[in-house]
């Protein structure tokens, strides 16, 4: 892990947005981690392509949250993963 994080910057889930507002992110190697702590049942667009929601959460703050949509392979791939899942 110490050689994953090596120059780079940890932002936890609940300062992504104050974060955002002062800093040019995009010019950051950074990471963050999260819990799912809610999952929205699989549901169809409107041109049958299937998604899923998940809710993020660091544990830090509960009320502070990240939606993460997952679209194509990457729904199909991880769609199942289990509420608790960092």
């Amino acid at each position: 892990m110490d050689r994953k994080m090596a120059n780079r910057k940890l932002i936890r889930l609940s300062q992504l947005k104050s974060k955002f507002a002062a800093e040019k992110l995009e010019e950051i190697d950074w990471v963050t981690f999260g819990v799912i702590v809610k999952k929205v049942t699989p549901q169809s667009t409107n041109n049958g392509r299937t998604f899923s929601i998940w809710r993020l959460n660091d544990l830090r703050d509960l009320n502070q949250y990240v939606s993460l949509f997952l679209f194509g392979e990457v729904h199909k791939e991880h769609w199942k993963t289990d509420q608790g899942t960092v």
